[in-house]
């Protein structure tokens, strides 16, 4: 009896010990957590600390963002769970392939994901997060311990280090001894480009699917090897808000199953239970939809899981803030909130584990027995092999399985047309066959038109992929399986040309400029085919690049060998030509054939200009191109130098007056501007700028819209277009739009359309039927039924270009790169 006592005693002295090892936040770090913001790096080295003396926790190190912060996940259970991890996860995977094959596992803990701080300046939840950790380290109440005998919890401290970082030291630089809750007090107040995005000033909420960052792409990596069946992504909104938790707002999309809904209503019940304890204020049902497939929880629950929101009052809130109600909010109230609903989630999980892992296995199985919609099948035609391979890059990142070719004729859905057609499936077309584990999240990314049960959306209703990638596509209703796995590779045949008088290179994708970037840094001197020609039986269509062998050889060392070697580097063929005579179109001695300046590139940054318009261009640069870009600012414009910025790009913003007339000497020196959507506006009005906002006809609008009340916090539908795709028809001889056929796939985000040129290039116009899909009122609909978005006007010697849509939008929308890329490198 002795020897037992003593025993339990030896045990109890050692837990004791263990969990006096392991730091609270406020001894780790010297302060009361909530008395201060913690920068990144005393995080990491908390969550280091606590795993290091904690047997339930084990940390991983996924990746770093693009400033080299390191991206965490704190894997914790109990020990018994934590002993038998990878055997836990591995069966967990087995569920999410619908492998039947795969051992079953006894008691299979549920899988709970909480990822805090998607957005740099909603800055409490990376606090809440060391507040989380430490309690699921310690587990000592009978609670904890129980929730975690039944759940695997992964925390993600900080999912934006980059944009919280920006955040904190900012708010620290400005912000005196003793909080100031006045809202007009600076410290509330961020400078552009704020710490919401990411180094690139990407959302990276919006990201999840594209994962077109750093950040993303690591995460989903990580996501997709534990595969959770609860995923909470904690927010913060306006300060004056109440508090924000699951079940969602309509549109919820119709391939959300009822599990998923319903299990969303349990997790806020369990929430709202503590809120109440407490007389805290929330809400739920509202604003919040479950639509756009790439946010933090939309994701999750097109990949099997129950994904959820959670957001707090306090963006910009600082330490401290009085809100409109007249109460005092705390850096310490939202982290007790934030606290509060993560563990209640916890607690829910636990309690549902079972019925969660069940759920989840039956999810997968249906996907492969019984794929959502009246489509079982797509095809995307093989019409441009550069984009068809970034579409195949993006599904092998969301493990989307898809095969090639099939020798057979089907009918289908045509995106093109938009109606059901007959077509012959060739070798390299891409088929994708829904009869697969990712079933719902491949038919959301490719579904043609979205059902969209209430326009009050959050976010765009539209992104079919075949269209943002410029690629026709057919959707069918049977099942097709692929004949091959893998593209096959077509190396054209080319003639042997001894000395040839000119190579052509093609031009159709953004590999393509990356290439004439090449040729250019190497001082080579590159055409253009401003006409189409044929030599032989080989047509080339206008936008092809030339390069001319007796120009180049006298200027470039080992000018033969240098075109081999950047054909081999960029996969590209150089088509060898042996005569300037052609046999149909112009001889290569015609003016048709020009030479490509090498643009010197300025982009305007700072207050006036929209950062995640500046952040695109600046990722596409960086990137994808590797082009060096000069960023400036609207103070710099007055003093541009023809000689070190000969190309100008106006992302979307709102300018002063002033920029308008200080680029005139300079455009008419010999500058390209190239102005994006509210830039144009900006100029309209003023000299040399000839673009013209289309004015809706008097006497159209009368027609009105029956609201009650009640509704005063919805869209006013007939105004509305929460990002809608639409045709836009090509002039297919003008430089800006070569490569990219008779038509583009625009997504609409505003009603902004211009008139025509009247002394310039109308290159792209919307026509009668150009919507295609989405969300867009009636209003809107007549507004955009005709009328200019994308122009060329000369004045001078410079050149004016007008892109009235975001052609790089969310670094996404592949086809319209390819018009950027022309604005710079093609366009005189």
């Amino acid at each position: 009896m002795k020897k037992y006592i003593l025993s339990l005693f030896i045990v109890g002295f050692l837990t004791t010990t263990v969990y006096a090892q392991i730091p609270s936040p406020d001894e780790f770090l010297g302060y009361s957590l909530g008395s201060k913001f913690t920068p990144h790096y005393k995080v990491v080295e908390y969550f280091k600390k606590v795993t290091a003396n904690a047997k339930n926790i084990q940390l991983q190190t996924y990746g770093k963002t693009y400033e080299g912060r390191e991206l965490l996940l704190a894997v914790i259970s109990d020990e018994a769970n934590m002993n038998k991890l990878e055997q836990i996860r591995n069966s967990n995977l087995a569920l999410a392939k619908a492998d039947k094959s795969a051992p079953k596992m006894a008691n299979q803990p549920a899988i709970l994901w909480l990822s805090y701080n998607v957005h740099g300046n909603e800055a409490n939840s990376t606090e809440t997060s060391m507040k989380v950790l430490y309690t699921l380290a310690k587990a000592d109440d009978s609670n904890t311990k129980a929730w975690l005998k039944n759940t695997i919890v992964i925390i993600d401290p900080c999912l934006n280090p980059d944009g919280r970082d920006r955040y904190v030291v900012n708010y620290n630089q400005v912000s005196g001894k003793v909080p100031n809750p006045d809202p007009s007090a600076r410290e509330h107040t961020e400078p552009w480009p704020s710490g919401r995005p990411n180094h690139y000033y990407y959302d990276l909420n919006r990201d999840w699917a594209w994962q077109t960052q750093v950040e993303t792409q690591q995460r989903i990596i990580a996501y997709h090897k534990w595969m959770p069946q609860v995923h909470v992504d904690f927010h913060e909104q306006s300060y004056n808000e109440p508090y924000y938790f699951a079940p969602a707002a309509e549109p919820v999309h119709q391939d959300i199953t009822a599990w998923q809904r319903e299990f969303q209503v349990t997790v806020g019940k369990n929430n709202a239970k503590y809120f109440d304890q407490n007389g805290w204020q929330y809400f739920t049902k509202e604003r919040f939809d479950l639509l756009y497939p790439s946010y933090g929880d939309t994701y999750p629950l097109y990949n099997g899981a129950i994904g959820m929101t959670y957001e707090q009052g306090g963006i910009r809130a600082g330490l401290a803030v009085v809100t409109n109600d007249g109460d005092t909010l705390t850096l310490k109230d939202r982290i007790d909130h934030h606290f509060t609903t993560s563990m209640a989630t916890i607690e829910t999980v636990a309690t549902h584990a079972d019925k969660l892992v069940v759920e989840f296995k039956k999810y997968f199985e249906q996907s492969v027995s019984n794929p959502p919609g009246n489509y079982k099948t797509y095809v995307v035609k093989a019409q441009n092999i550069s984009r068809l391979r970034k579409l195949e890059e993006l599904l092998k990142k969301n493990n989307i399985a898809f095969s090639f070719g099939a020798d057979k004729t089907v009918s289908g859905y045509n995106f093109e047309t938009q109606k059901t057609e007959s077509f012959k499936i060739e070798r390299n077309d891409l088929v994708l066959n829904l009869q697969q584990p990712k079933a719902v999240l491949a038919s959301v990314l490719f579904e043609p038109q979205t059902v969209v049960t209430d326009s009050n959306t959050y976010d765009i209703t539209a992104w079919a992929l075949p269209y943002a990638y410029g690629l026709n596509a057919y959707a069918v209703k049977e099942t097709i399986n692929g004949s091959f796995n893998a593209l096959e590779e077509k190396k054209e045949a080319v003639p042997v040309i001894d000395k040839p008088y000119a190579w052509v290179l093609p031009w159709n994708a953004v590999a393509d400029a990356k290439t004439l970037v090449a040729l250019q840094n190497q001082k080579v001197k590159v055409r253009i085919a401003e006409e189409g020609f044929t030599i032989g039986a080989k047509a080339f269509p206008a936008g092809s690049l030339l390069v001319y062998r007796a120009e180049n050889e006298r200027l470039v060392k080992d000018f033969n060998q240098l075109l081999i070697s950047i054909a081999k580097d960029y996969n590209t063929t150089f088509y060898p030509v042996a005569s300037g005579f052609v046999d149909k179109g112009k001889d290569f001695g015609s003016s048709v054939y020009t030479i490509l300046s090498t643009p010197k590139i300025g982009l305007v940054t700072g207050q006036e200009t929209s950062s995640q318009s500046v952040g695109e261009i600046w990722h596409f640069f960086e990137q994808e191109l590797n082009y060096p870009v000069n960023m400036l600012t609207t103070q710099n414009l007055a003093y541009l130098d023809i000689n070190k910025v000969n190309t100008l790009i106006l992302p979307d913003g709102s300018y002063n007056d002033k920029v308008a007339e200080q680029l005139v000497s300079w455009i008419n020196l010999g500058g390209k501007l190239i102005l994006i959507e509210d830039a144009i506006g900006a100029m309209i009005g003023k000299k040399p700028f000839e673009i013209k906002k289309k004015i809706y006809p008097k006497g159209e609008d009368k027609e009105t819209e029956e609201r009650k009340y009640s509704e005063k916090d919805k869209d006013d539908l007939q105004n509305s277009i929460p990002g809608a795709i639409y045709k836009v028809s090509l002039d297919q001889t003008h430089p800006l739009v070569a490569g990219l056929g008779k038509f583009y796939y625009t997504l609409k985000t505003d009603d902004k359309i211009y008139e025509p040129l009247e002394n310039g290039y109308n290159v792209g116009t919307l026509k009668a039927d150009s919507y295609v899909a989405g969300v867009a009122g009636t209003k809107v609909k007549k507004k955009l039924s005709t009328g200019l978005l994308f122009g060329v006007q000369q004045s001078g010697r410079g050149t004016i270009i007008y892109l009235g849509t975001d052609v790089l939008f969310r670094s996404f929308w592949e086809n319209g790169k390819q018009m950027f890329a022309n604005a710079l490198f093609l366009v005189r």
